[in-house]
């Protein structure tokens, strides 16, 4: 058995630093493979409410247990990576909305090149042992174990905190069966804070800590493949055509401690920031092709594309103008 040693601990943490993350922390994975027996059943009550709607992928049981995957797993490598930019969507009401998380290059590629920079750099320095690394595409609970990981905590709005960046941040971990130091889960700083449950315009936080995909305009946009969106969803869409970043724009510690990415990938394309919604309404198949090349928003295929922005439109013809005094009328 590998003797566990601060020293190892510190330069697995270093190569994770090198390879270009923001924070490296380590979780030591328990007999069950899972996070821990609190998250596996807070997973078991999701899945069983039915929060997770067409997502059916995640009721994989390797989700549950990581050692499905690495069978000698002993440690679980989380990793962040700050992808905040400062821009702000204009507010216009005829300008689509697209969150932060797709402005730039589609993040799994940037993600991914730096966990096989810092496997392969891992590979260099412990040749012998197993490193199977997942970011946002296989069946691991990502937060859950950044979270046991110490990076930060799952707020009541389902994402990930962290004290340096908010939860501006793309997960990433590595699975191994390398025996690390773990860091230890970290402490909870929602409080009595319950600004992103009362911002939700369609109620989609069920309960603290608990999204209900059902209800999520995030979800309805990106996931839902259906022709039309659920009437409780068109009406309240509030300009969002690919994702949702109200919960966490309303979040204290997004307000407080965002901070720029030096990241350059994630800088914004000029067409993800406030494109007109009557354009995407009109979006054609080639013109979809062209545009999302190497972005994530291309998970939304043009036909969703449309949908959304024309949902957003019809929202806005059903509301009557506010009445305004004829241009002749004297001022108050």
């Amino acid at each position: 058995m590998d003797q566990v040693t601060d020293s190892v601990t510190d330069q697995v943490k270093r190569l994770g630093l090198a390879a270009g993350f923001h924070r490296v922390a380590i979780a030591a994975v328990p007999a069950s493979g899972a996070p821990s027996e609190g998250d596996r059943a807070a997973l078991e009550r999701w899945l069983a409410a039915g929060y997770q709607a067409s997502m059916a992928w995640m009721d994989n049981p390797r989700r549950r247990d990581v050692r499905q995957i690495v069978p000698e797993a002993r440690s679980v490598i989380a990793v962040a990576l700050n992808y905040y930019t400062p821009h702000q969507p204009s507010g216009d009401r005829d300008r689509a909305k697209i969150s932060r998380y797709a402005w730039g290059r589609d993040y799994h590629k940037v993600l991914h090149g730096r966990l096989k920079r810092f496997v392969a750099a891992l590979n260099g320095q412990f040749g012998g042992h197993t490193f199977r690394f997942y970011g946002d595409t296989g069946p691991v609970q990502d937060k859950a174990w950044a979270e046991q990981a110490g990076l930060g905590w799952i707020g009541k709005n389902g994402n990930l905190i962290t004290r340096q960046y908010g939860s501006w941040v793309f997960l990433g971990e590595i699975i191994t069966d390398l025996a690390l130091m773990p860091d230890g889960p970290h402490t909870a700083h929602c409080g009595t804070c319950d600004r992103c449950i009362e911002a939700c315009p369609t109620g989609a936080i069920a309960a603290p800590h608990v999204v209900d995909a059902n209800r999520c305009i995030a979800y309805h946009t990106i996931e839902n493949r259906d022709d039309t969106l659920p009437e409780a969803i068109r009406d309240r869409l509030g300009g969002w055509v690919a994702g949702c970043d109200i919960c966490q724009d309303v979040c204290p510690w997004n307000q407080r401690f965002a901070q720029p990415t030096d990241v350059a990938d994630f800088t914004p394309r000029p067409e993800n920031l406030d494109p007109p919604l009557a354009e995407l309404a009109t979006l054609t198949d080639e013109e979809w092709d062209r545009r999302f090349t190497g972005s994530a928003l291309r998970r939304i295929k043009a036909p969703m594309w449309r949908r959304n922005a024309q949902a957003n439109l019809d929202a806005i013809a059903a509301i009557a103008p506010d009445p305004s005094p004829p241009p002749d009328s004297p001022g108050p």
